[in-house]
Protein backbone atom coordinates (compact mmCIF):
# COMPACT_ATOMS: atom_id res chain seq x y z
CA UNK A 1 0.00 0.00 0.00
CA UNK A 2 1.67 3.06 -1.46
CA UNK A 3 1.52 6.64 0.96
CA UNK A 4 2.68 10.26 -0.05
CA UNK A 5 2.44 13.58 0.55
CA UNK A 6 2.50 16.55 -1.88
CA UNK A 7 2.99 20.14 -1.45
CA UNK A 8 0.71 21.11 -4.70
CA UNK A 9 1.40 24.78 -4.31
CA UNK A 10 -1.40 27.02 -3.52
CA UNK A 11 -4.04 24.78 -4.76
CA UNK A 12 -7.11 26.66 -4.68
CA UNK A 13 -10.08 26.43 -7.23
CA UNK A 14 -8.14 28.60 -9.78
CA UNK A 15 -5.97 25.43 -10.23
CA UNK A 16 -8.00 22.50 -10.27
CA UNK A 17 -9.98 24.47 -12.99
CA UNK A 18 -7.22 24.49 -15.09
CA UNK A 19 -7.97 21.44 -17.80
CA UNK A 20 -3.64 20.64 -17.62
CA UNK A 21 -3.11 21.07 -13.63
CA UNK A 22 -6.19 18.88 -13.05
CA UNK A 23 -5.42 16.09 -15.41
CA UNK A 24 -2.19 15.57 -14.30
CA UNK A 25 -2.37 16.17 -10.10
CA UNK A 26 -5.17 13.74 -10.20
CA UNK A 27 -2.87 10.95 -12.58
CA UNK A 28 -0.46 11.66 -9.70
CA UNK A 29 -2.74 11.17 -6.94
CA UNK A 30 -4.44 8.27 -8.16
CA UNK A 31 -1.14 5.86 -7.50
CA UNK A 32 -1.77 5.97 -3.79
CA UNK A 33 -3.83 4.65 -1.27
CA UNK A 34 -3.30 7.77 0.66
CA UNK A 35 -2.41 10.84 -0.53
CA UNK A 36 -1.85 14.10 1.78
CA UNK A 37 -2.25 17.20 0.15
CA UNK A 38 -0.33 19.71 1.38
CA UNK A 39 -0.80 24.08 1.11
CA UNK A 40 -4.31 23.50 -0.28
CA UNK A 41 -6.07 27.22 -0.08
CA UNK A 42 -9.70 26.48 -0.20
CA UNK A 43 -11.55 28.84 2.21
CA UNK A 44 -15.07 27.79 0.35
CA UNK A 45 -14.43 24.35 0.26
CA UNK A 46 -15.52 24.13 -3.34
CA UNK A 47 -12.06 23.24 -4.98
CA UNK A 48 -11.43 20.22 -2.60
CA UNK A 49 -15.18 19.13 -3.78
CA UNK A 50 -14.10 19.44 -7.25
CA UNK A 51 -10.76 17.62 -6.78
CA UNK A 52 -12.55 14.90 -5.20
CA UNK A 53 -14.87 14.49 -7.86
CA UNK A 54 -12.35 14.56 -10.49
CA UNK A 55 -10.60 12.19 -9.09
CA UNK A 56 -13.24 9.65 -8.69
CA UNK A 57 -14.04 9.41 -12.22
CA UNK A 58 -13.26 6.84 -14.91
CA UNK A 59 -10.91 4.10 -13.47
CA UNK A 60 -11.24 5.02 -10.10
CA UNK A 61 -14.93 4.76 -9.61
CA UNK A 62 -14.51 1.73 -8.34
CA UNK A 63 -12.47 2.28 -5.85
CA UNK A 64 -13.21 5.96 -5.26
CA UNK A 65 -11.99 8.17 -2.45
CA UNK A 66 -12.66 9.85 0.60
CA UNK A 67 -11.65 13.17 1.42
CA UNK A 68 -10.95 14.68 5.03
CA UNK A 69 -9.65 18.57 5.68
CA UNK A 70 -8.42 20.24 8.73
CA UNK A 71 -9.45 23.69 9.87
CA UNK A 72 -8.18 26.59 8.48
CA UNK A 73 -4.37 27.14 9.47
CA UNK A 74 -2.44 29.99 9.90
CA UNK A 75 -0.95 32.91 12.35
CA UNK A 76 -2.34 35.66 9.89
CA UNK A 77 -4.87 36.24 7.12
CA UNK A 78 -3.33 33.71 4.54
CA UNK A 79 -4.28 30.21 5.82
CA UNK A 80 -4.04 26.50 4.60
CA UNK A 81 -5.11 23.49 5.13
CA UNK A 82 -4.16 20.00 5.43
CA UNK A 83 -6.23 17.66 3.24
CA UNK A 84 -6.11 13.89 3.11
CA UNK A 85 -7.74 11.60 -0.08
CA UNK A 86 -7.81 7.71 0.54
CA UNK A 87 -9.28 4.64 -0.77
CA UNK A 88 -12.20 3.68 0.90
CA UNK A 89 -11.74 -0.11 -0.03
CA UNK A 90 -8.29 0.01 0.95
CA UNK A 91 -8.68 1.90 4.36
CA UNK A 92 -10.59 3.67 6.94
CA UNK A 93 -10.40 6.66 8.90
CA UNK A 94 -11.45 5.89 12.57
CA UNK A 95 -10.13 9.41 13.89
CA UNK A 96 -8.36 12.80 13.83
CA UNK A 97 -6.67 15.00 15.91
CA UNK A 98 -5.90 18.74 15.39
CA UNK A 99 -2.88 19.24 17.56
CA UNK A 100 -3.52 22.07 20.61
CA UNK A 101 -0.11 24.00 20.24
CA UNK A 102 -1.02 25.77 23.77
CA UNK A 103 2.31 23.96 25.63
CA UNK A 104 3.22 26.17 28.80
CA UNK A 105 5.60 28.12 28.09
CA UNK A 106 5.87 27.20 24.48
CA UNK A 107 2.28 28.44 22.86
CA UNK A 108 1.93 28.97 19.01
CA UNK A 109 5.42 26.53 18.61
CA UNK A 110 3.67 25.91 14.74
CA UNK A 111 2.89 28.07 11.94
CA UNK A 112 0.39 25.41 11.00
CA UNK A 113 -0.57 22.68 13.80
CA UNK A 114 -0.24 18.94 12.58
CA UNK A 115 -3.24 16.99 11.56
CA UNK A 116 -3.10 13.57 13.01
CA UNK A 117 -4.66 10.97 10.84
CA UNK A 118 -5.56 7.55 12.33
CA UNK A 119 -6.37 4.98 9.99
CA UNK A 120 -7.31 1.10 9.93
CA UNK A 121 -5.06 -0.46 7.44
CA UNK A 122 -6.59 -4.38 7.29
CA UNK A 123 -4.28 -5.23 4.47
CA UNK A 124 -0.69 -3.98 5.26
CA UNK A 125 1.51 -5.88 8.31
CA UNK A 126 0.71 -2.35 10.36
CA UNK A 127 -3.28 -2.71 11.01
CA UNK A 128 -3.48 0.65 12.97
CA UNK A 129 -1.59 3.47 11.57
CA UNK A 130 -1.16 7.27 12.29
CA UNK A 131 -0.14 9.63 9.74
CA UNK A 132 1.03 12.96 11.01
CA UNK A 133 1.45 15.67 7.54
CA UNK A 134 3.24 18.62 8.28
CA UNK A 135 4.59 22.00 6.83
CA UNK A 136 6.92 24.12 8.72
CA UNK A 137 7.45 28.00 8.38
CA UNK A 138 10.62 28.19 6.20
CA UNK A 139 12.16 30.40 8.68
CA UNK A 140 10.92 28.35 11.48
CA UNK A 141 11.80 24.83 10.60
CA UNK A 142 14.27 24.17 12.79
CA UNK A 143 12.11 24.63 15.84
CA UNK A 144 9.17 23.29 14.61
CA UNK A 145 10.70 19.97 13.85
CA UNK A 146 12.19 19.90 16.84
CA UNK A 147 8.26 20.63 18.33
CA UNK A 148 7.23 17.45 16.68
CA UNK A 149 8.59 15.04 19.36
CA UNK A 150 5.80 16.58 21.68
CA UNK A 151 3.12 16.40 18.60
CA UNK A 152 4.14 12.28 18.52
CA UNK A 153 4.19 11.69 22.49
CA UNK A 154 0.50 13.40 22.62
CA UNK A 155 -0.62 10.99 19.63
CA UNK A 156 0.91 8.22 21.68
CA UNK A 157 -0.71 8.60 24.79
CA UNK A 158 -4.36 10.18 23.20
CA UNK A 159 -4.55 6.56 20.79
CA UNK A 160 -1.95 4.53 22.58
CA UNK A 161 -0.03 3.46 19.44
CA UNK A 162 3.54 3.87 18.31
CA UNK A 163 3.17 3.61 14.49
CA UNK A 164 3.24 6.85 13.27
CA UNK A 165 4.27 8.32 10.19
CA UNK A 166 5.70 11.86 9.91
CA UNK A 167 5.52 13.37 5.89
CA UNK A 168 5.17 16.22 4.48
CA UNK A 169 7.03 19.52 3.70
CA UNK A 170 9.89 19.81 6.69
CA UNK A 171 11.88 22.53 4.58
CA UNK A 172 14.76 20.71 6.13
CA UNK A 173 17.59 21.15 3.51
CA UNK A 174 19.28 24.24 2.28
CA UNK A 175 19.31 27.45 3.81
CA UNK A 176 16.48 26.85 5.98
CA UNK A 177 18.46 23.82 7.50
CA UNK A 178 21.92 22.91 7.55
CA UNK A 179 23.25 19.33 8.45
CA UNK A 180 24.14 20.61 11.08
CA UNK A 181 21.02 22.31 12.73
CA UNK A 182 19.52 19.13 11.66
CA UNK A 183 21.06 16.67 13.96
CA UNK A 184 20.31 18.83 17.01
CA UNK A 185 16.32 18.18 16.55
CA UNK A 186 15.10 15.67 18.24
CA UNK A 187 13.05 13.86 15.81
CA UNK A 188 16.65 13.18 14.24
CA UNK A 189 17.68 10.59 16.70
CA UNK A 190 16.34 7.19 18.00
CA UNK A 191 13.53 6.10 17.98
CA UNK A 192 13.05 7.80 14.64
CA UNK A 193 13.33 6.82 10.93
CA UNK A 194 14.34 9.00 7.95
CA UNK A 195 13.51 7.52 5.01
CA UNK A 196 14.34 10.27 2.14
CA UNK A 197 17.63 10.37 2.14
CA UNK A 198 20.00 13.78 2.43
CA UNK A 199 20.52 13.16 -1.26
CA UNK A 200 16.98 13.27 -2.78
CA UNK A 201 15.72 16.09 -4.71
CA UNK A 202 12.19 16.74 -3.73
CA UNK A 203 12.11 19.97 -5.57
CA UNK A 204 10.33 20.13 -9.34
CA UNK A 205 12.75 23.86 -10.00
CA UNK A 206 15.46 23.79 -11.89
CA UNK A 207 16.86 26.24 -9.62
CA UNK A 208 17.81 23.94 -6.71
CA UNK A 209 17.80 20.13 -5.90
CA UNK A 210 16.79 20.51 -1.96
CA UNK A 211 15.53 17.96 -0.09
CA UNK A 212 12.88 19.64 1.79
CA UNK A 213 10.37 16.97 1.56
CA UNK A 214 11.02 13.94 4.07
CA UNK A 215 8.92 10.92 5.34
CA UNK A 216 9.68 10.08 9.03
CA UNK A 217 8.30 7.11 10.81
CA UNK A 218 8.69 6.17 14.77
CA UNK A 219 10.33 3.02 16.13
CA UNK A 220 11.28 -0.95 14.53
CA UNK A 221 8.03 -1.51 14.01
CA UNK A 222 7.22 1.02 11.69
CA UNK A 223 10.59 0.65 10.15
CA UNK A 224 10.16 -3.19 9.66
CA UNK A 225 7.23 -2.65 8.23
CA UNK A 226 8.67 -0.51 5.07
CA UNK A 227 9.06 -1.72 1.83
CA UNK A 228 13.00 -1.14 1.23
CA UNK A 229 13.82 1.06 -0.96
CA UNK A 230 9.96 2.32 -1.60
CA UNK A 231 10.74 5.78 0.24
CA UNK A 232 11.33 7.93 -2.49
CA UNK A 233 10.08 11.22 -4.71
CA UNK A 234 8.27 10.77 -7.94
CA UNK A 235 9.77 12.64 -10.27
CA UNK A 236 6.09 13.24 -12.28
CA UNK A 237 7.97 15.74 -14.57
CA UNK A 238 10.08 12.99 -16.40
CA UNK A 239 7.01 10.24 -16.03
CA UNK A 240 4.79 12.37 -17.61
CA UNK A 241 7.58 14.09 -20.22
CA UNK A 242 5.97 17.79 -19.01
CA UNK A 243 7.88 20.62 -19.81
CA UNK A 244 9.02 22.62 -17.40
CA UNK A 245 6.24 25.78 -17.68
CA UNK A 246 3.55 22.85 -17.80
CA UNK A 247 5.77 21.00 -14.49
CA UNK A 248 5.81 23.90 -12.48
CA UNK A 249 1.88 24.97 -13.08
CA UNK A 250 1.09 22.05 -11.10
CA UNK A 251 3.77 22.45 -8.03
CA UNK A 252 7.57 23.31 -7.60
CA UNK A 253 7.58 19.97 -5.41
CA UNK A 254 7.91 16.33 -6.13
CA UNK A 255 5.67 14.25 -4.10
CA UNK A 256 7.35 11.73 -1.38
CA UNK A 257 6.18 7.97 -1.17
CA UNK A 258 6.76 5.30 0.68
CA UNK A 259 5.22 1.66 0.81
CA UNK A 260 3.79 -0.40 3.57
CA UNK A 261 4.37 -4.41 3.44
CA UNK A 262 1.20 -6.33 2.58
CA UNK A 263 0.31 -8.25 5.81
CA UNK A 264 0.43 -12.31 5.53
CA UNK A 265 -2.82 -14.22 5.09
CA UNK A 266 -2.57 -17.19 7.24
CA UNK A 267 -3.13 -20.37 5.84
CA UNK A 268 -5.65 -23.16 7.19
CA UNK A 269 -3.36 -26.00 8.21
CA UNK A 270 -3.75 -29.49 5.85
CA UNK A 271 -5.34 -32.04 6.97
CA UNK A 272 -2.69 -35.05 7.04
CA UNK A 273 -4.17 -37.79 4.90
CA UNK A 274 -4.99 -40.94 6.51
CA UNK A 275 -5.20 -42.94 3.06
CA UNK A 276 -2.55 -43.94 0.49
CA UNK A 277 -2.98 -46.22 -2.76
CA UNK A 278 -1.23 -48.83 -3.91
CA UNK A 279 0.83 -49.24 -6.91
CA UNK A 280 -2.50 -51.00 -8.45
CA UNK A 281 -4.61 -48.52 -7.15
CA UNK A 282 -5.71 -50.59 -4.35
CA UNK A 283 -6.42 -48.43 -0.97
CA UNK A 284 -4.24 -49.63 2.16
CA UNK A 285 -5.52 -47.88 5.89
CA UNK A 286 -2.29 -46.94 8.02
CA UNK A 287 -2.02 -48.00 11.46
CA UNK A 288 -3.44 -50.83 14.00
CA UNK A 289 -4.60 -48.09 16.47
CA UNK A 290 -8.14 -47.50 17.28
CA UNK A 291 -10.58 -45.76 19.98
CA UNK A 292 -12.55 -48.37 21.76
CA UNK A 293 -16.56 -47.34 21.68
CA UNK A 294 -18.22 -48.75 24.43
CA UNK A 295 -21.58 -47.53 24.91
CA UNK A 296 -24.28 -44.91 22.47
CA UNK A 297 -26.94 -43.42 24.61
CA UNK A 298 -29.38 -41.61 22.09
CA UNK A 299 -26.75 -38.88 20.58
CA UNK A 300 -23.87 -38.89 22.84
CA UNK A 301 -20.75 -41.22 22.81
CA UNK A 302 -19.22 -42.35 25.93
CA UNK A 303 -15.54 -43.44 25.69
CA UNK A 304 -14.16 -46.16 28.10
CA UNK A 305 -10.70 -45.49 27.75
CA UNK A 306 -8.43 -42.62 27.69
CA UNK A 307 -5.56 -43.74 25.80
CA UNK A 308 -5.57 -45.65 22.37
CA UNK A 309 -6.19 -49.48 23.13
CA UNK A 310 -4.04 -51.47 20.72
CA UNK A 311 -6.14 -54.00 18.78
CA UNK A 312 -5.72 -57.23 19.56
CA UNK A 313 -6.04 -58.30 15.56
CA UNK A 314 -3.83 -57.83 12.78
CA UNK A 315 -5.87 -55.53 10.82
CA UNK A 316 -3.27 -55.29 7.76
CA UNK A 317 -4.39 -56.50 4.72
CA UNK A 318 -3.19 -59.53 2.94
CA UNK A 319 -1.36 -58.88 -0.22
CA UNK A 320 -3.06 -59.81 -3.28
CA UNK A 321 -1.34 -63.28 -3.95
CA UNK A 322 -3.01 -64.25 -0.43
CA UNK A 323 -6.74 -63.44 -1.99
CA UNK A 324 -8.46 -62.09 0.94
CA UNK A 325 -8.51 -60.39 4.15
CA UNK A 326 -7.01 -61.87 7.81
CA UNK A 327 -10.70 -61.40 10.11
CA UNK A 328 -10.30 -60.91 14.32
CA UNK A 329 -11.47 -64.13 15.66
CA UNK A 330 -13.66 -64.80 17.66
CA UNK A 331 -11.42 -66.14 20.63
CA UNK A 332 -9.58 -62.43 20.26
CA UNK A 333 -13.52 -60.80 20.65
CA UNK A 334 -13.88 -63.10 23.79
CA UNK A 335 -10.98 -61.86 25.42
CA UNK A 336 -11.35 -58.21 24.08
CA UNK A 337 -15.02 -58.73 26.09
CA UNK A 338 -13.62 -59.83 29.37
CA UNK A 339 -11.39 -57.18 29.63
CA UNK A 340 -13.59 -54.46 29.21
CA UNK A 341 -15.60 -56.11 32.16
CA UNK A 342 -12.84 -56.39 34.45
CA UNK A 343 -11.83 -52.94 33.85
CA UNK A 344 -15.56 -51.65 34.45
CA UNK A 345 -15.63 -54.11 37.82
CA UNK A 346 -12.60 -52.31 39.04
CA UNK A 347 -14.29 -48.71 38.49
CA UNK A 348 -11.75 -47.26 35.70
CA UNK A 349 -14.32 -46.63 33.34
CA UNK A 350 -14.33 -42.99 32.40
CA UNK A 351 -17.63 -41.06 30.32
CA UNK A 352 -16.95 -38.53 27.81
CA UNK A 353 -17.46 -35.75 29.98
CA UNK A 354 -14.63 -36.48 32.30
CA UNK A 355 -12.11 -36.85 29.72
CA UNK A 356 -10.02 -34.48 28.62
CA UNK A 357 -10.87 -32.46 25.25
CA UNK A 358 -8.67 -32.26 22.62
CA UNK A 359 -6.84 -28.70 22.24
CA UNK A 360 -8.43 -27.05 18.73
Amino acid sequence: MKIAAFNAKNLGLKKVTDKTVIRYLTKIMCQYSVVVILEVVDKSGKAMEKLLQELNTGSNKKHSYSMIASRQLGRDTYKEQFVCFYRKNEVTLKACYQYEDNQLGDEDAFAREPFSLRFSCPTTVVKDLVLIPVHTKPEDSLKELDELDDVVNAVRKKWETDNIMILGDFNADGRYLSKKKKGEIRIHSAPYHWLIDDDVDTTSSNKNDNTYDRIVVYGQTMLDAIVPSSAKSFNFQKAFKLTDEQTLSISDHYPVEVELKTGQKQKAPRQKRTETKSTKGQTQRKGNCCLTLLCLYDTVFFFAYFSFVQCHSNTNRTTEEEGEHNRITEEDCDNEKKERRDIKHTGQEKTFGQMKQPDC
